[in-house]
């Protein structure tokens, strides 16, 4: 299931946009391609990233896989419940599961909407 009102990058990160803030997870794809995860690394409140930038990291008992900041911008929030518990993102990758939040800076670029990216999850699944 892909949620309609995301906007998705071709990395799996989800987007929603509010104003000038966009709250990113992984995508129900990606973690079903991981498997349980195990840790998940974030940045800290006040780092800055560009688009497409290496911000994080997931790790679950089949692999690791970086996540990259689907949007430039300072991260103003971490979700700090995923430090003891990320199986939220399993659980919840686009409720509980979520990851940080950004002010962006701009409109976000090179973004999919739901069909787009249901497209890039069919291509890869084969």
């Amino acid at each position: 299931m892909i949620p309609e009102d995301l906007m998705y990058a071709k990395t799996h990160e989800w987007v929603m946009v509010e104003g000038d803030v966009a709250t990113v997870g992984i995508t129900q794809f990606a973690q079903e391609q991981l498997g349980d995860l195990t840790f998940v690394e974030l940045p800290e409140v006040g780092d800055t990233f560009e688009a497409g930038a290496e911000m994080g990291s997931v790790e679950s008992v089949k692999a690791a896989s970086e996540i990259y900041a689907p949007v430039s911008g300072e991260v103003i929030e971490v979700n700090a419940e995923l430090e003891d518990a990320p199986e939220k993102v399993n659980e919840e990758p686009y409720g509980a599961g979520w990851m940080l939040k950004f002010r962006i800076k701009g409109a976000p670029e090179g973004l999919l909407n739901a069909e787009g990216y249901a497209a890039v999850v069919e291509s890869e699944a084969h």
